[in-house]
């Protein structure tokens, strides 16, 4: 039996070291060459989790001490993924350049591009009807496009009172607005009230030739509030 200084004894004591004092030492030692040969603070891959093993994050594996990831860091597997790594860099850095060439000649051409100019309000005629055997309001909308820009045919929507920025909201009405290049939208303040849209209740048409834009809406009657009926004695 060889006798050597005892691990974490006084030197001088002769006693026999134990075979875990010899592994303690040599796991040590290892630390300390592998902390003097590689330089985890700067090593990219290299994270200790919360057990105090090593994990490379490169090639996704688990390493129980510094010398363990050192012959790990030093193998063909990490070699390789360290290559393909740094050509995928090299690729990413090639193809970012022709991104940023694209998007500014995109910014270019935006803004050479003519903008689109407002040419007014068209002209337009309201025509309020009601139904009297339906007991139904109806508004007639006729506007007149004389200058729209060809191959447009004007559009339409409902806006509520709440969407709008340019009065305070008001429950009791709605917008209804009509838009066509190259005019200004133009907004009409109708009632808050239901739109029938059964068959000629409400209808829209284009009439290319005269340019004219037509559209027919009628409004559902208020329901009238139930009234009460007392009940009588006989």
């Amino acid at each position: 039996m060889a006798y050597r200084e005892n691990w974490g004894g006084k030197t001088g004591s002769g006693g026999a070291a134990s075979e875990d004092a010899l592994g303690r030492a040599r796991q040590a030692r290892v630390r300390e060459l592998t902390q003097a040969s590689v330089d985890f603070a700067n090593d990219p891959y290299v994270l200790r989790n919360h057990l105090g093993a090593l994990e490379c994050r490169l090639c996704l594996t688990t390493h129980a001490n510094e010398g363990n990831y050192l012959a790990h860091s030093q193998g063909r597997r990490h070699q390789e993924n360290l290559a393909r790594r740094a050509a995928r860099d090299a690729r990413d850095t090639r193809v970012q350049p022709s991104i940023q060439k694209q998007t500014l000649r995109d910014d270019r051409l935006r803004k050479s591009a003519p903008a689109r100019i407002k040419i007014g309000r068209p002209g337009y005629k309201l025509t309020k009807q009601r139904d009297p055997y339906a007991h139904q309001n109806s508004l007639l909308v006729q506007v007149l496009y004389p200058e729209i820009a060809s191959l447009v045919q004007p559009r339409f929507r409902f806006m509520s009172a709440y969407e709008q920025r340019k009065e305070r909201p008001d429950s009791r009405y709605q917008y209804f607005l009509i838009a066509a290049e190259p005019y200004e939208t133009i907004a009409f303040k109708i009632p808050n009230l239901e739109i029938d849209r059964a068959e000629h209740k409400f209808f829209s048409n284009w009439d290319r030739d005269k340019k004219v834009f037509t559209v027919q809406m009628f409004f559902k009657p208020k329901p009238r509030p139930s009234q009460g009926i007392d009940p009588v004695s006989s």
